[in-house]
């Protein structure tokens, strides 16, 4: 395996933890949500984050499969890749 498929599949094992764990607490907060009104403000920004990192893995997954099967177009899934890791990052950064 190539470091760059190596690298590129932790991404997309990191990204998919990240969003199935946030996919997790929605929905334990729409389980519990009506008992503490004060996270139902929370839950327009998780739907957000929930959105971003499902995107992201799907963006993750289609460049891990076009490095393996060495696809045509594995190249500008790997640049779609790395311009969605770093308008999350930019989306994430502290003003």
């Amino acid at each position: 395996m190539q470091p760059l498929t190596m690298l590129t599949g932790v991404i997309l094992g990191s990204v998919f933890a990240i969003g199935l764990g946030l996919s997790v607490v929605l929905l334990l907060l729409t389980i519990v949500g009506s008992d503490y009104p004060q996270v139902a403000a929370e839950r327009d920004g998780l739907t957000t984050a929930i959105a971003i990192f499902w995107a992201l893995t799907a963006v993750a997954a289609a460049s891990f499969v076009g490095l393996l099967r060495r696809g045509w177009w594995r190249w500008p899934a790997q640049l779609l890749l790395w311009a969605a890791l770093l308008i999350t990052g930019l989306y994430y950064w502290p003003d």
